[in-house]
């Protein structure tokens, strides 16, 4: 015969897991709301100048707009992946550009933090650290590495968000112009909203040098917001992705046979004096061997 105590016990426990199971439902109902066709405007200012070079000039502030499609990948129980397209040029006749992709894996242990100069260290966290967490892992357009980070779902007086900051390659728009810095740590906060959903950033332009101190070369401020509209919108964007599921998916699977290694990951920046998008983007790089080859052949031994 169960106690009074034991009983108290037990209730509690059959309570917490039940508060638990309804705090991951409102988490993956957040995190697929990001889906859709939004219209977007990206923002970018550099906010402080902290450089030592009385040269030195900061990076023009960058307003764009443009349509995104969210596509949902994967919808599993503890892993959510969303494809981003870009539709833009002429309504009639758009262009589709595949954008980033973000995953979102459920109390996730295994770790790439980026480590400037085009690498990432591997990190084994221990489960009890991230518990009721999400990592979100961010992806290139060639689906190869950017950052990540695990943290909570926040869901408080009418707010849903998720914040983290995490070290990060430059920006493209930044890297093709820039070479005074080699890293940004990225302050992210992702809030879904009334309107859809904002991506806010608070970022800083370092220089990383083995066995130095991290140089701070300036402060950067993102303000990207996704306003929902019809799907309709972006029927070009998500046409686009179901004719080309099926390569990006041999693309994923490949990169998911690298990240399965569990050790620090280095890539070459060209291979025959190309990048690696330029190789996937090409129409004739189709078949699986081909595809996994040119990846190989960008991951250093």
């Amino acid at each position: 015969m169960r106690t009074p105590i034991t009983i108290v016990m037990a209730l509690l426990v059959s309570m917490s897991a039940f508060s638990q199971k309804d705090k991951k439902k409102k988490d993956r109902e957040a995190i697929k709301s990001m889906c859709g066709c939004y219209e977007v405007t990206f923002n970018f200012a550099e906010t402080f100048n902290y450089s030592s070079d009385s040269l030195y000039k900061p990076s023009k502030t960058k307003i764009d707009k443009g349509l995104e499609w969210a596509e949902l990948v994967t919808d599993e129980n503890d892993k959510i992946s969303i494809q981003h397209l870009l539709q833009v040029g002429n309504p009639a006749e758009p262009h589709i550009v595949k954008h980033w992709r973000q995953d979102w894996l459920f109390e996730n242990t295994d770790l790439y933090s980026y480590n400037a100069n085009n690498s990432w260290t591997f990190t084994k966290l221990p489960a009890n650290e991230v518990k009721g967490q999400w990592t979100q892992k961010v992806y290139q357009v060639d689906d190869s590495p950017r950052y990540e980070g695990s943290s909570t779902w926040v869901h408080v007086d009418g707010k849903s968000y998720w914040e983290n900051t995490a070290d990060a390659p430059l920006p493209r728009r930044e890297y093709t112009t820039r070479s005074d810095y080699n890293l940004t740590v990225r302050g992210n906060r992702q809030e879904i909203t009334d309107y859809g959903w904002l991506h806010d950033q608070d970022n800083t332009k370092v220089i990383r040098e083995a066995g130095k101190p991290d140089v701070i070369v300036a402060k950067e401020k993102g303000y990207n917001t996704y306003v929902k509209v019809d799907d309709s919108k972006c029927a070009a964007a998500a046409n686009w992705w179901k004719e080309h599921t099926d390569k990006w998916s041999i693309v994923r699977s490949k990169w998911d046979n690298v990240y399965g290694r569990n050790t620090d990951l280095s890539l070459e920046e060209k291979v025959d004096n190309k990048v690696l998008y330029k190789y996937l983007f090409d129409d004739t790089y189709d078949q699986e061997g081909e595809i996994e080859e040119v990846i190989e052949s960008f991951v250093k031994k």
